[in-house]
């Protein structure tokens, strides 16, 4: 009976705090995962040899913290023009989200 008392408790917090640390998708929120890249944005540049990411991250929709600025991305880069943007988000079981943003440039 106690072991059955805490599988439900363990599985009513689960889905209590699922969805807290929610990132930006371009499609949908998996439940248990969700693991996507997209577009942001793109220039009229014509070549790019450099890549500069920067990322922010969330527990439980509590704690978050970073920069994941397009300025960010340029200065870890080192790049002074862009050519185009693209962005990643990570969400493990709405516990832990981290979203990235990556430049592409010169």
């Amino acid at each position: 009976m106690r072991k059955m008392l805490m599988l439900i408790l363990v599985s009513f917090t689960v889905f209590a705090f699922a969805g807290c640390a929610a990132v930006s998708s371009p499609v949908s929120n998996g439940v248990l995962y969700t693991g996507v890249k997209g577009p942001v944005t793109a220039t009229q540049a014509d070549t790019y040899s450099k890549v500069g990411e920067a990322s922010c991250s969330s527990f439980l929709g509590i704690v978050s913290s970073g920069d994941a600025s397009i300025t960010a991305a340029m200065e870890n880069g080192g790049l002074d023009d862009i050519h185009h943007v693209d962005h990643k988000s990570t969400s493990v079981l709405g516990v832990y989200s981290q979203y990235t943003t990556i430049v592409y440039g010169e």
